[in-house]
């Protein structure tokens, strides 16, 4: 790591040391009040009550978010779906597009992947006085990972869910995303503190929901159940779902194959199931995989792919979905 890559990661490990380990977490009763609490910055603040009030940070939020047209969350209830497979590529695919502008923000703290997937592994996070810049992996797209900050990139993450969650708003409040026509959140697998966190922060500045990723066996879909039951409990609007997976597609005689059998109906059973929209399904064609090893993207390195038409017929619907519900707000 550079210079300043290390000086952003030695700043950013002092505020996140500043919480303590076994934070009982403002929202619980004991919030300021247990032995883990003592030589906290924030004690008393939080004994107080104060720590429930609204947010300081979220008008800092808004005004970084201001400029940003759509806002996304990618979600999955099981690891392993090829959630930020499905986040890469969608960022590839909608950037195909040269007018629009498109950003990801990976909060997988503990799996960061996207650095890897999108070929940027060699490159640092630069600061100025308007906040960090996120790294740019093609010409209308660009990337803001906990990867970047990271002394070694074997290095585990082992943090708490304040650690996280300070993170998380860091990545909110002091980047500086500029206009973006798309800002797409690649989320870790599950319902815990990140999601809360990022729902929670984004929630005023305009999210426009969210899409869940999934594999066609039961298994993966029980999952995907609690995922649709957390999204309407907190008012996350749900764009759709997207089966990932849905079948081995030969490179050459272009036939599918389930690799994974939808005991259940998959993807689109559950669908009609919860009443959510289906946005498609993607197949498994190896060269998918190979890209995101390399950091190329699949548009470019397997026009011939079906995969491709498939996530093209998902963007169309996510976009026509946007529309429609811009429409309605007017």
């Amino acid at each position: 790591p550079t210079p300043t890559c290390l000086a952003i990661s030695t700043l950013l490990m002092e505020d996140m040391e500043a919480v303590p380990k076994h934070c009982p977490g403002t929202e619980s009763e004991d919030a300021g009040k247990t032995s883990a609490c003592e030589g906290c910055p924030n004690q008393q603040l939080c004994s107080s009550g104060k720590a429930n009030e609204p947010d300081p940070d979220l008008p800092l939020i808004e005004e970084k978010m201001k400029d940003i047209k759509h806002k996304i969350l990618i979600l999955s209830g099981k690891g392993g779906v090829g959630k930020s497979t499905f986040t890469t590529n969608l960022a590839r695919g909608l950037g195909q597009n040269e007018e629009l502008e498109i950003g990801v923000v990976d909060i997988d703290i503990c799996g960061p992947s996207s650095l890897k997937m999108f070929g940027v592994e060699e490159e640092e996070v630069h600061s100025s006085s308007s906040g960090w810049s996120p790294v740019y992996v093609d010409d209308n797209i660009c990337l803001m990972s906990v990867g970047f900050l990271l002394p070694n990139p074997d290095d585990a993450v082992i943090w708490r869910g304040p650690k996280k969650n300070g993170l998380i708003k860091k990545f909110l409040k002091d980047v500086d995303w500029g206009k973006l026509d798309f800002l797409l959140v690649d989320t870790p697998p599950g319902t815990s503190d990140e999601h809360l966190s990022v729902v929670q922060l984004m929630m005023s500045s305009g999210v426009d929901g969210c899409i869940i990723v999934t594999t066609p066996q039961e298994v993966s879909l029980l999952d995907v159940r609690k995922e649709i039951s957390f999204c309407r409990k907190v008012n996350l609007p749900i764009i759709g779902v997207v089966e990932n997976m849905s079948g081995f597609i030969c490179p050459n005689c272009k036939k599918s194959s389930d690799v994974f059998p939808a005991t259940t109906g998959g993807a689109r059973a559950l669908s009609e199931e919860m009443g959510v929209p289906l946005l498609g399904s993607i197949g498994i064609d190896p060269r998918v995989g190979m890209c995101c090893d390399k950091g190329e993207s699949i548009f470019d390195v397997a026009k011939d792919s079906l995969v491709l038409d498939q996530y093209n017929a998902i963007i169309s619907k996510i976009q026509a979905s946007l529309q429609s519900s811009s429409a309605q707000k007017e």
